[in-house]
């Protein structure tokens, strides 16, 4: 969701706010911020220069600040729609989709005609569970206003996420129809693996990427839709040309450093020691409601959920960004957790219960937090929360990486665009799962994805032992589960269990030689653990 400045410089402003308002078009925010300032030194209730302060502070991610400015000019200028509709997207930035609806209902109030404003709407309800209001308010724009193609792959979105699937392919075909270099909704069909391009798409698509004058954006999403669309015919050359030309692009958009993922493994290491926790087997709140589910992207983690919530004491949920908020809050975490006292880990634990609360939509006793890369955050989660359940999601790693290596990703996943990258990403989390287990013994239930393809109702039973629960055997029936799904396996979910998916990444080992040099010994042993220095 772009927060952009649509304040037009007039001659009626001073000179330095045109000269800021030109610099913060072109993204040259070093040369904004000083004049920005100095304006507002002189000048403290401007709140086109206070909307233009928050417009920085958002694309360098302060939102923090971004949102007091904001406040502040809606404050001194209760009808200025404009930084209202910045103030709601920031607050869904920030994860308070409650409170962005309300900004937006303000909003939609003084413009009811603009896409953008029920759009954000709409995803926003979608945070909190509320499919069908979303739906049926993407509905009523399109109704309105037909010809807006980005309305129309978010619906489809939509669609897909409640299982409306043939609905979603028109949603997303309508889209294309009318944007045919959208990137997004081609790599939206691709990405319900069950829609197969045929050669008008690949037509379409080529195209497309042949434009010189389409975003990076539509680019690489392009790239790894004709990935898809190519590895679906068995043409492993060209699929894995697409899909290394998408990731390469997306790479050169995000920013993510290897080095600083393994600097938090290793600190983790250091100070979580069996003696830590053991002086703090009193500490946390002792509720047993999350099972937190996490491990890798694409290592089976949904398939798991869906088996969990097809439980009559288990509520489904979804990928939920709390722990991390909660971990971000301390500049030198995880250090700063050796100082912290009980009471405060105990507060941190009903804080997150009070944060997810919000997306409980049943009165089932226990509910899922499906977040893959909460492994980070386990010593965390167990200090807070030392009665919930944690289950380890675990796949091969060479298909588990391969799998992430051709998902483009809607948000996170950053170390996701490199091979290398990848390797070393999976390699810390084996290393720090695996000293959880020494620090921990028994305390984190793994599920490996193979052995649940292949001895299925053994796995489902263990499973929901660790998880206290009686066998149902709705669990062994997951697929038949009507719930939303809003991940990227939400159609695989909704079919029985099969094993291609175990073997897909072998016609393209020939090009997997950086992956396997990251990997190391974690390849070597998998499914076993090996000793780490």
């Amino acid at each position: 969701m772009p927060m952009t400045f649509a304040a037009v410089p007039t001659p009626r402003w001073p000179q330095r706010l045109i000269d800021a308002a030109l610099a913060l078009h072109d993204n040259r925010l070093s040369e904004a911020e000083p004049l920005l300032k100095t304006h507002l030194k002189e000048d403290p209730f401007d709140v086109q220069a206070i909307r233009m302060l928050a417009e920085l502070a958002g694309r360098i991610g302060r939102y923090r600040d971004a949102e007091n400015l904001l406040r502040r000019a809606v404050e001194l200028s209760p009808g200025f729609t404009a930084a209202r509709a910045n103030l709601a997207i920031v607050l869904y930035r920030q994860n308070r989709p409650d409170e962005a609806i309300a900004e937006l209902d303000l909003v939609l109030e003084e413009e009811p005609d603009n896409p953008g404003h029920a759009n954000l709407k709409a995803a926003a309800l979608a945070r909190i569970g509320g499919f069908d209001d979303a739906i049926a308010l993407y509905e009523e724009v399109l109704k309105s206003a037909p010809r807006q193609p980005k309305v129309w792959m978010s619906y489809g979105h939509m669609l897909k996420t409640v299982g409306r699937q043939a609905d979603g392919v028109a949603a997303y075909r309508r889209s294309i129809a009318l944007m045919p270099e959208l990137g997004e909704a081609w790599w939206s069909l691709a990405n319900l693996k069950t829609v197969k391009f045929d050669d008008d798409d690949i037509a379409a698509m080529e195209a497309a990427l042949a434009r010189a004058d389409i975003s990076d954006e539509d680019r690489f999403h392009l790239d790894f839709a004709l990935g898809k669309a190519f590895e679906d015919r068995r043409q492993a050359a060209a699929a894995f040309a697409h899909y290394a030309a998408g990731n390469r692009l997306r790479r050169t958009r995000i920013v993510y450093d290897a080095d600083e993922t393994e600097a938090l493994v290793d600190r983790s290491i250091q100070l979580f020691t069996p003696d830590f926790f053991a002086a703090r087997v009193a500490a946390g709140y002792d509720a047993p409601d999350p099972i937190f589910i996490l491990g890798m992207p694409r290592a089976g983690s949904t398939l798991v959920e869906q088996i969990l919530s097809s439980h009559s004491r288990v509520e489904g949920t979804s990928e939920l960004p709390d722990i991390p908020i909660l971990a971000r809050r301390w500049a030198d975490y995880p250090d700063r957790l050796g100082g912290v006292p009980h009471d405060r880990l105990r507060a941190l634990g009903e804080e997150y219960l009070q944060r997810t609360r919000i997306q409980r939509r049943t009165d089932r006793p226990l509910f899922i937090d499906k977040l893959p890369n909460n492994w980070a955050h386990v010593p965390l989660i167990h200090l807070i929360l030392p009665n919930a359940t944690i289950i380890d999601a675990r796949r091969h790693p060479l298909g588990c990486c391969f799998s992430n290596y051709k998902q483009h990703f809607a948000r996170g996943q950053a170390f996701s665009y490199s091979l290398d990258d990848m390797g070393r990403y999976y390699r810390g989390y084996v290393r720090l799962m695996a000293h959880v287990d020494t620090a921990l013994p028994g305390r984190v239930h793994r599920v490996t994805y193979e052995n649940m393809v292949d001895n299925t109702e053994a796995e489902v039973r263990a499973l929901l032992a660790a998880c206290g629960l009686d066998f149902e055997q709705a669990c062994l029936e997951f697929h038949k589960t009507d719930r939303a799904v809003r991940t990227a396996s939400s159609e695989q979910v909704r079919q029985p269990i099969f094993r291609e998916g175990t073997e897909a990444w072998k016609p393209f080992e020939p090009w997997l030689d950086p992956l396997k040099a990251a990997l190391g010994e974690v390849l070597d042993h998998y499914p076993d653990t090996p000793r780490f220095a």
